[in-house]
C-alpha cells in the first residue's frame, strides 16, 4: 500500500456525472406531500420555487446525472479535492486502522457547500432567473450562494439565522463582499419572522424559521427563486462529486472503507461522501458500515420521529417523511450552526429506517476536544460541524486498537474552521458549556406534527 499522505486526482478525472441513490433504493421513498391537500405534489406544484432542471433533479430516479460543462468549469478552481491519510493522527491514537479524510474546506467558500450553490446557481441563471433568497446556520451555504450568485450573475438575499448572525460575523462579512445581502432571521421583512418575534422577542432563530422567510420573499415575484442548501434530494445528488472521486482515490490506494463516517444536519455532506459507497452496498457491494453524526442538543436521528412535518417553522413547505424534532422545535444556540436544523434529508431518514445508516450524538465539549486533537495532529482545524465526525472517526479508531483489527475509516473533513476561532477561543477559556433540550420540549415540538 502507497505511504502517501495526500491523494489528488488531475483535473480530467474529474467526475463527469453526480450519483442518484434513488437508482438503488430498496423501497421507494414515500412522496412529497402538498401541505394542504395531503396529496403528492408535481412538478407544477414547485415550480413557484425551483427552476425546472431542479424539480426533474429532485425527482429524478436515473442513476448518473450529467455534470452541466459550465458547473464542471467553476469546479475546477478546487476538484478534485484531495484526500489525505491521517498517519500523524493514526500514530497519535496508537491505532492500526487506516484513517482517511476528504478535505473539502479547500473551496473558495472553506467547505463543501459550493458543490450545490454551483449547480443551484447556473440552473436559475439559465432559466432566467434574477434573485435568489435562501437560509443559512452557520453560514456556509449562504458564504456559498453568495459565491456562486456573483459568478453567475444573480442577487442573493440571505435569512442567517440570528445566534449564528452574531456569533460569526465574518461569515457575514464574507457574503456581503460577493454582493449578497445577509438578514438576521426572524426577521421584521415577512410575516414569518414578524409572527416569531412577535411572541419571542429574542427569539435565536432556527433554520426552519430563516426557511418560512426565504420561501415567503421567493414566492412574491417572478424573477425570484428559492435555494435550499441540504435536506433534498437534489443537493444531497449534487455532493456526491466528493464520494465519487474518494471512490477513485481510494482505488488508486488499493483500498476501501469499512466504515464511513459524516456529521449530519440536514444530511447533505454525510450523503455527499457517503452515497456513492452505499449504493456499492445496495447493488451487492462490500458491508460498508454508514454513521451518520449529530449533536446531543438537535437529536434528530436519535431522538426524532420519522413521520411527515413541515420542512420550516412557517409551515410553507410541501411535507416530506423524514426523521424530526418538529418544526417548531428551536435548537439551543451551540457552536455547530450548521447542525442545528430539526428535520433531515428525506433520503437519510429513509435508509436510517431501513437500517443502513447508523446514527450516533455527541455532545460539543467532547467534539470541540477531539477536533482540536486532530488539529494538532494533522495540522487543519474543522469547522465545529465536522468535528462530530472527527471524534466518531477518533472513537473508531481506538476501538480498533482495542480489538486490534485494522480498518479503513473514511470521513468527511467538510469545511475548515477559520470562521469559527471565537468558538474554540470560548471552548480554550472555558466558557462553552453543554446545551441541552428538555423531552418535555421535544415532545411539545412533536405534537404539532402534521396529522398525515
Amino acid at each position: 500500500m502507497s505511504e502517501s499522505v495526500k491523494t489528488v486526482l488531475p483535473e480530467s478525472e474529474l467526475p463527469r456525472h453526480w450519483y442518484n441513490i434513488n437508482a438503488d433504493l430498496p423501497v421507494p421513498l414515500a412522496p412529497v406531500l402538498h401541505p394542504v391537500t395531503h396529496e403528492p405534489v408535481g412538478p407544477d406544484d414547485l415550480a413557484p420555487l425551483f427552476p425546472r432542471a431542479v424539480i426533474e433533479q429532485e425527482m429524478s430516479t436515473e442513476r448518473d446525472v450529467d455534470i452541466p460543462e459550465p458547473v464542471r468549469d467553476v469546479y475546477r478552481q478546487w476538484r478534485p479535492s484531495p484526500l489525505y491519510r491521517a498517519r500523524r493522527l493514526e500514530k497519535a491514537l496508537n491505532t492500526p486502522a487506516r484513517i482517511y479524510y476528504k478535505y473539502e474546506g479547500i473551496s473558495p467558500a472553506g467547505s463543501h457547500k459550493p458543490n450545490t450553490a454551483v449547480a443551484q446557481a447556473f440552473y436559475n441563471q439559465a432559466e432566467g432567473v434574477k434573485r435568489i433568497t435562501t437560509e443559512t446556520g452557520a453560514g456556509q451555504w449562504g458564504s456559498s450562494l453568495a459565491l456562486a450568485g456573483a459568478m453567475f450573475g444573480l442577487d442573493i438575499e440571505v435569512f442567517m439565522v440570528n445566534v449564528s448572525f452574531h456569533q460569526k460575523p465574518y461569515r457575514r462579512a464574507f457574503m456581503e463582499s460577493f454582493g449578497a445581502q445577509c438578514i438576521a432571521s426572524p426577521s421584521t421583512l415577512t410575516a414569518a419572522g414578524r409572527a416569531v418575534l412577535a411572541e419571542h422577542p429574542d427569539s435565536t432563530g432556527s433554520l426552519g424559521i430563516a426557511i418560512s422567510e426565504a420561501v415567503e420573499l421567493a414566492v412574491q415575484r417572478d424573477d425570484t427563486k428559492y435555494a435550499l442548501g441540504s435536506v433534498l434530494n437534489h443537493v444531497l445528488l449534487h455532493q456526491t462529486v466528493s464520494g465519487l472521486e474518494a471512490m477513485r482515490q481510494l482505488d488508486m490506494l488499493d483500498d476501501y472503507p469499512d466504515k464511513v463516517i459524516g456529521c449530519t444536519g440536514g444530511g447533505s455532506n454525510f450523503a455527499g461522501i457517503a452515497f456513492p459507497f452505499l449504493g456499492e452496498r445496495l447493488r451487492g457491494g462490500p458491508e460498508t458500515d454508514f454513521i451518520a453524526v449529530e449533536p446531543a442538543s438537535c437529536p434528530t436521528l436519535t431522538k426524532g420521529k420519522f413521520a411527515y412535518d413541515w420542512g420550516d417553522t412557517g409551515h410553507l413547505t410541501p411535507l416530506t417523511k423524514m426523521h424530526t424534532l418538529g418544526s417548531g422545535f428551536v435548537p439551543p444556540g451551540f457552536h455547530a450552526g450548521g447542525l442545528r436544523y430539526h428535520g433531515m434529508a428525506p433520503q437519510i431518514s429513509h435508509l436510517t429506517d431501513l437500517g443502513y445508516i447508523q446514527p450516533r450524538s455527541y455532545g460539543q465539549l467532547e467534539c470541540f476536544a477531539a477536533g482540536l486533537a486532530f488539529a494538532r495532529a494533522e495540522g487543519i482545524i474543522p469547522a465545529p460541524e465536522a468535528n462530530h465526525a472527527v471524534k466518531a472517526t477518533m472513537d473508531e479508531a481506538i476501538a480498533c486498537r482495542e480489538s486490534g483489527e485494522s480498518k479503513a475509516l473514511l470521513f468527511n473533513l467538510c469545511g475548515h474552521g477559520h470562521f469559527d476561532m471565537q468558538a474554540y477561543t470560548d471552548y480554550l477559556a472555558g466558557h462553552l458549556k453543554e446545551e441541552e433540550t428538555s423531552a418535555a420540549e421535544q415532545s411539545m415540538a412533536l405534537a404539532g406534527l402534521p396529522g398525515v
